[in-house]
């Protein structure tokens, strides 16, 4: 039984040193010094740093959300308060641009 054990040990010993010697060690040696290269030419991030990244965007959207309905909110109060002015209001604002409208007939000439 010892014997059968010797042998399975050095036949596994055997098979180890073969493909720590052959060509495919070598190989992918290459492969993953050439992919360790690409990747570091990459601007490649962690795992951790694109979750904070994309936590940090879903913070800014929800506060941009809140930002477009505040305006939303502040336009419509505008608008109410345009189309619905007195009509004291409106004659008044009218005279107001009729007099602003020319002001370079009604001042003096230099000559």
């Amino acid at each position: 039984m010892t014997n059968r054990s010797d042998w399975f040990e050095d036949f596994q010993r055997n098979v180890s040193e073969m493909i720590a010697k052959s060509p495919a060690a070598d190989i992918e040696r290459n492969v993953k010094a050439m992919m360790a290269q690409t990747f570091s030419r990459l601007d490649l991030i962690t795992r951790d740093e694109f979750d904070i990244q994309k936590e940090l965007l879903e913070r800014a959207l929800v506060r941009l959300s809140a930002l477009e309905l505040r305006i939303q909110a502040l336009e419509g109060a505008t608008d109410t308060t345009v189309e619905s002015p007195s009509a004291g209001q409106s004659s008044a604002a009218s005279d107001v641009s009729e007099q602003t409208s020319s002001p370079a007939s009604d001042a003096p000439s230099g000559r």
